[in-house]
């Protein structure tokens, strides 16, 4: 296989870490182009991973479809992995599609009325651009694959194996994203791609109900306090845009009737964000000053510590999963399946920190399967349209496991109690 990387920023070079790591004989991933808009960086990622003949660094625009187009067929490529900003997927999408290339992305983009974000339905869905041109790539019989990092990405998959395994009927799922993290020395920090971030907290948070379809809040709505596994305990979290409310009711039934995504932001995350927006620092409308037009979007990116250097102030782990609820067996039951990732032993693995590390492996996994054929088909998919069991068995293989923690519940009592009971026959 050969693939060309759009985006050499944290997930970036850490999915090629991960990559060289998996296949240092080249059995199946011949060659990665790493390509970024920033050619220092590229060739940064290049030299770090050291075989010049496989791991080969070029400079992309990456919203010109010809340039991608050419870089594509230049090297003779297989598939196209899209690590860049949500506001170049259509462009990179489009020129996969027109080279003759798979494609894979971490995520997608959206538009609202500006006017009234909340009030009307979104001018775009996540994702409504892609799965609208399904047709086409089955057409010319390619697939692509859009949201395939951690969340979306695993976290789509752990809940298309507790639909499979785990529950006869669903009730809701839960995306929750949170971490015990401490980072020295910094007041506000980004774990991943700064403009990312700021504009899925601050668009209209998304949410699914059987019997309404999506629907819009305000930003960081329905704040709560949410108990992960192993130590952590009770975090803040709140809701925001994220591609798995749109992905999972497109795959995942047995009466499923409410899917929801929250992540951990704090009160003080929570008012820099406000403050962003009040000041219109979230705008990526060029502004004049002086003699040049800048926009202040990417000023705040520019001067915000880049997430894939921060890795060596981390300390703690990021834990990220699906908390679902059902019936099984006729009794109530509740589940958190998740991928829980250690920042300190990622960054002695691979040198990239946690946040970064956890969303690379999804795309590497990802490769492999549709290198193997464990994965394949044709059109336009999210990761629960396929079987969750080989790529569940490759993050073992991988060591960057998943877990499960049972919640309290009537299925959970009935359980321990018969285990309490099994020496006695």
């Amino acid at each position: 296989m050969r693939v060309l990387l759009i985006g050499c920023g944290g997930v970036g070079e850490a999915m090629a870490r991960i990559l060289q790591r998996r296949d240092p004989h080249r059995e199946w991933l011949e060659r990665m182009v790493l390509a970024d808009h920033d050619r220092t960086r590229a060739h940064e990622v290049a030299t770090a991973l050291g075989e010049g003949e496989r791991f080969l660094p070029e400079f992309v625009d990456a919203g010109d479809r010809a340039l991608i187009q050419t870089l594509a067929r230049t090297h003779g490529v297989d598939v196209i992995v899209n690590a860049t900003e949500s506001a170049f997927t259509k462009p990179i999408f489009d020129a996969a599609h027109a080279a003759g290339a798979h494609y894979l992305d971490l995520g997608t983009d959206s538009r609202y009325d500006e006017d009234d974000p909340v009030g009307n339905a979104p001018e775009e869905w996540m994702a409504q651009y892609q799965f609208e041109h399904s047709r086409a790539w089955e057409e010319r019989g390619l697939l692509a694959i859009t949201g395939c990092g951690i969340d979306p990405g695993t976290v789509d998959v752990l809940a298309k194996y507790a639909e499979a395994h785990l529950f006869d009927r669903l009730d809701e799922i839960k995306v929750r994203d949170g971490n015990d993290f401490e980072v020295e020395g910094l007041d506000l920090v980004f774990g991943f791609n700064v403009v990312t971030v700021i504009e899925e907290c601050l668009n209209p948070s998304v949410f699914w109900e059987r019997d309404r379809g999506w629907y819009l809040a305000e930003p960081m709505a329905e704040p709560e306090v949410f108990t992960l596994p192993e130590g952590i305990g009770p975090v803040e979290m709140v809701a925001v845009e994220h591609e798995e409310v749109m992905y999972i009711p497109r795959s995942i039934d047995k009466g499923l009737r409410k899917v929801s995504f929250k992540i951990q932001l704090d009160e003080d995350m929570r008012a820099a964000l406000r403050t962003l927006r009040a000041l219109g620092l979230d705008s990526d409308e060029e502004i004049q000053i002086g003699e040049e037009e800048v926009a202040p979007l990417d000023v705040v990116a520019a001067t915000a510590p880049d997430p894939a250097r921060i890795g060596d102030r981390i300390t703690g782990r990021a834990c990220v999963g699906v908390n679902v609820t059902g019936t099984k067996d006729g009794l109530s039951r509740e589940v958190f399946l998740y991928q829980m990732t250690d920042n300190q032993e990622v960054m002695e693995r691979f040198g990239t920190q946690a946040v970064v590390t956890q969303t690379a492996y999804g795309p590497a996994i990802t490769l492999e399967l549709l290198a193997r054929g464990a994965w394949s088909g044709t059109g336009v998919h999210s990761p629960e349209a396929f079987p969750p069991e080989p790529y569940l068995a490759l993050m073992d293989a991988l060591d960057h496991p998943f877990a499960m923690d049972e919640r309290e519940s009537p299925y959970k009592h009935r359980r321990d109690q018969r285990a309490l009971r099994e020496g006695l026959t």
